[in-house]
C-alpha cells in the first residue's frame, strides 16, 4: 500500500479538493483506495456524505482499544472507503505527542493488505500529528496557490524536513486555485525554477465546478466529469501515479 499525503500549513489552497478528487480517481481507475479525513473540520467526510464522529474519539484510537478497521466507512463510490473525520481530532497533536514517533505510521501500516493506496487529508498545520504524518507517507503532495507567500511557506516545510531528517521524503507540489486574470499567477506558474525538480506539470485551474463540491457532495469528476478540472485532476493523478507506484501512462 502506497501513502499519499495531501498537506500545506496554509488553509484555503484546495487539499481537501486534492485528496478527494484524487482519491476518487484512483478508485475508479481500478486502485482499491481509503481516504483518512484527519481534519477536525471534516470537509472530505462532508463531500462524500459520512457523518464526521468515530465513537471514542482520538484517545480511544491511539489506546488501541478499537482497531483502526472498525472506523472504515464506505463511500457510494466503488473500491472507496473513508475513514471519517472527528472533532477530537484537535487533540491528537496532544495524544501523540505522548507516544512513539511511528505510532501513526503502524497504525495505517496495519491496513496495507487492504488497499493499495490511502490518501491523508492533514490539517493545515505544523505539529506533531504533521510530523507522524510525513513518518507515514511515501509521498506528500503540497497544493499551492502561486503567490509569493506560498512558495515561502514551501520553503519552510523543506527546512523542517530537514531539520527533523526526513528530507529523504519524497515531495512534489504542484499550483491549485489558478487564476489566469492575475497577473501574478501567470508570472509565477510560468517560473519553472521556483519549485525546480519537486514542482509537477499539472496545475488546476480556480473553477466554479470545485466550488460545486460542497452543493453537489461529489467529486468534481462524479457530477462533471467533462469539465477543465476534472481534466486537469485526471493528468494530476497522472503525474502522481507515476511517482508513487512508477507506472507510466499508456
Amino acid at each position: 500500500m502506497q501513502v499519499l499525503g495531501i498537506f500545506n500549513m496554509k488553509g484555503g489552497v484546495g487539499k481537501t479538493a486534492t485528496a478527494v478528487n484524487l482519491a476518487y480517481i484512483a478508485a475508479s481507475q481500478g486502485k482499491r483506495t481509503l481516504i483518512w479525513d484527519l481534519d477536525p473540520q471534516g470537509a472530505s467526510s462532508f463531500y462524500f456524505r459520512i457523518k464526521p464522529k468515530i465513537k471514542g474519539g482520538s484517545e480511544k484510537l491511539l489506546k488501541g482499544k478499537g482497531a483502526l478497521e472498525s472506523r472504515i466507512k464506505a463511500t457510494d463510490f466503488a473500491n472507496l472507503d473513508l475513514i471519517p473525520a472527528d472533532f477530537s481530532n484537535r487533540e491528537l497533536d496532544l495524544r501523540l505527542a505522548e507516544e512513539k514517533q511511528s505510532r501513526l505510521k503502524k497504525l495505517v501500516g496495519g491496513l496495507s493488505d487492504d488497499y493499495d493506496l490511502m490518501v491523508l487529508d492533514c490539517p493545515p498545520s505544523m505539529s506533531e500529528l504533521s510530523e507522524q504524518i510525513f513518518r507515514a507517507c511515501n509521498l506528500l503532495l503540497v497544493p499551492m496557490i502561486p503567490t509569493t507567500l506560498s512558495l515561502r511557506t514551501l520553503e519552510q516545510l523543506r527546512s523542517f524536513l530537514k531539520k527533523e531528517n526526513l528530507d529523504g521524503l519524497k515531495l512534489r507540489t504542484f499550483y491549485s486555485m489558478v487564476d489566469r486574470r492575475k497577473k501574478i499567477h501567470v508570472e509565477t506558474l510560468e517560473d519553472k525554477e521556483l519549485t525546480g525538480k519537486i514542482g509537477l506539470d499539472t496545475f488546476v485551474s480556480y473553477a466554479s465546478a470545485v466550488e460545486r463540491m460542497g452543493t453537489e457532495r461529489k467529486p468534481v469528476m462524479a457530477f462533471s466529469p467533462y469539465s477543465l478540472p476534472t481534466l486537469q485532476y485526471l493528468k494530476l493523478w497522472d503525474e502522481v501515479r507515476q511517482v508513487l507506484f512508477r507506472e507510466k501512462s499508456d
